[in-house]
C-alpha cells in the first residue's frame, strides 16, 4: 500500500514552502491534518533537498525498456545495444531487482533511490568538543545563526570548530539528525519543533484594529527623516508586554543600535503610571551609559502604537523634552524593531506570567543579558557596543 508520504509528499511540500499552515494543507490535498504531520514533523519542517539522478545513473524510462525487453525474451545484450548502455550495466540492474522473471520497473526505480541514500554523519556528531560548544551558547538563548557566526570570528583558522546555522537547527529538530539534546529547543526564541518557511509570515500577517483614539497625538509621518534610515542614534519605539493579573512591563527599543531598556510597572499600567515610570528611566539611562551623556544625546523621539497607556504623552514630553509620534491603527512593522525586541524579551517573560514580582533589577539583568547578546543585523556587534559606538563612548561591561 502505497503511504501518504509517497502519495502526497511532494505536494506537502510545496505548500508548506508557500507558507501554509497544516490545517490549510489538508484542505488543499483533501487529507487530515494528521497525515500532514505525518511528512513534515519527522523533517522538523524542513523541506528535504530534491533528489538528483546521477548523469550515469539509469533512468525511469531506461528501466521500463528493460521491463519490456525482457518480457519480450530478448538477450541483455540486445537490450543493452538498443539502450546504448554496457552489457554489464544491464546486466547488474537486472540481478540486483529480481532477475530476469521478477524484474519490475516501478520497483527497480525506488530501489534505485533507497540505494542512492548515503546520509552523512552529521558534524555535531563527529566534533564532541563543537556541540558542548554549540549546547553552552544554546543555553545563553543565543540563535543558531549567531552561534554560528560567533564561532567563525572566534574560530578563524579551526575549520572543524565552525558550523551553520542551518546544521544547528537540522540537529535540533530533523528526528533522524537530532545530534543535540532535545530540550535545547526550549533555549530558542520560538520553541516549536517545525521550522516554518518565510512565506509563512507573509502569510499570516493581517492587519489588527486599533485601540482606541489618543488626544493631540502626532502621527508617525511627523517623525524627523533621519529615524527612518536608522543613521542616528536616539530614536526609540515602545510598548508594553502584558502578563497576567493585569500586569505589565514597558518595553523601549533603539532603533540604530536595538539597545533595549525594560521598564518596571510596580503602579499599574494606567496612563499615568506609565508615563511615570517611563520618564524615570528616560532621565537615568544617560548616566548608565557614560557620564558625559545628556538625555537630549540618547533621546531623540518615541515612537508608540494606538495603546490608551500612552495617552499622557502631552505631559510626558514635557517632562522629559522627547516627542512622542504615533503609528497607524493596525501597522505594527511600523514598528519593527520593538515588536522583534519583544520577541526576544519573551524568552524571559513568557506570556501568562504574573510580571508584578519582576523589580526594576530583574529586568535590568534581563535588558543586559540581551544588550550584550550579538545581532546579526549589527554584523555581530552587540547592541551595547553599537549604541556606545554611535554616541562615541566606551561600551559598558
Amino acid at each position: 500500500m502505497v503511504s501518504v508520504v509517497e502519495r502526497h509528499g511532494d505536494e506537502v511540500w510545496r505548500l508548506w514552502l508557500e507558507g501554509f499552515g497544516q490545517r490549510e494543507i489538508g484542505r488543499e490535498l483533501g487529507i487530515s491534518r494528521n497525515s500532514v504531520a505525518k511528512v513534515v514533523a519527522p523533517a522538523g519542517g524542513i523541506a528535504p533537498v530534491p533528489r538528483r539522478r546521477a548523469v550515469r545513473a539509469l533512468s525511469f524510462a531506461e528501466r521500463e525498456e528493460i521491463s519490456r525487453g525482457l518480457s519480450a525474451g530478448k538477450f541483455l545484450r540486445e537490450i543493452a545495444r538498443e539502450l546504448v548502455r554496457d552489457v554489464s550495466v544491464i546486466s547488474r540492474e537486472v540481478a540486483r531487482n529480481g532477475g530476469r522473471e521478477g524484474y519490475r520497473a516501478t520497483d527497480a526505480e525506488q530501489a534505485a533511490w533507497r540505494r542512492a541514500r548515503r546520509p552523512k554523519t552529521p558534524k555535531l556528531v563527529n566534533s564532541p568538543r563543537l556541540a558542548d560548544e554549540v549546547t553552552q551558547r544554546l543555553k545563553k538563548r543565543w540563535a543558531p545563526q549567531q552561534i554560528a557566526a560567533t564561532l567563525r570570528r572566534d574560530y578563524p583558522n579551526d575549520p572543524e570548530m565552525q558550523v551553520s546555522h542551518e546544521t544547528i537547527y537540522r540537529s535540533l529538530f530533523v528526528q533522524a539528525k537530532a545530534t543535540l539534546k532535545a530540550e535545547l529547543v526550549q533555549y530558542l526564541r520560538r520553541k516549536q519543533r517545525l521550522r516554518r518557511p518565510r512565506a509563512a509570515a507573509a502569510r499570516a500577517a493581517k492587519n489588527t484594529s486599533g485601540r482606541g483614539q489618543i488626544p493631540d497625538r502626532v502621527p508617525l509621518s511627523a517623525r524627523p527623516p533621519e529615524a527612518d534610515d536608522r543613521a542616528v542614534p536616539g530614536h526609540w519605539e515602545g510598548d508594553l508586554i502584558l502578563g497576567s493579573h493585569n500586569s505589565a512591563v514597558a518595553t523601549l527599543a533603539e532603533r540604530h543600535s536595538r539597545y533595549l531598556l525594560l521598564v518596571a510597572l510596580p503602579d499599574g499600567k494606567t496612563a499615568e503610571a506609565v508615563r511615570d515610570a517611563l520618564a524615570r528611566n528616560i532621565t537615568r539611562l544617560p548616566r548608565l551609559l557614560h557620564e558625559s551623556l545628556s538625555t537630549q544625546d540618547v533621546w531623540k523621539s518615541l515612537t508608540w502604537d494606538q495603546g490608551k497607556e500612552m495617552s499622557q504623552h502631552v505631559q510626558f514630553t514635557v517632562d522629559t523634552g522627547v516627542p512622542v509620534y504615533f503609528c497607524p491603527p493596525g501597522q505594527p512593522w511600523l514598528r519593527g524593531t520593538n515588536e522583534n525586541t519583544n520577541g526576544l524579551a519573551r524568552d524571559y517573560l513568557p506570556k501568562g506570567t504574573d510580571l508584578r514580582p519582576y523589580t526594576q533589577e530583574d529586568l535590568d539583568a534581563i535588558a543586559h543579558e540581551l544588550n550584550t547578546r550579538p545581532r546579526q543585523t549589527l554584523g555581530w556587534m552587540t547592541p551595547s557596543h553599537a549604541l556606545a559606538q554611535a554616541l562615541g563612548v566606551a561600551p559598558t561591561p
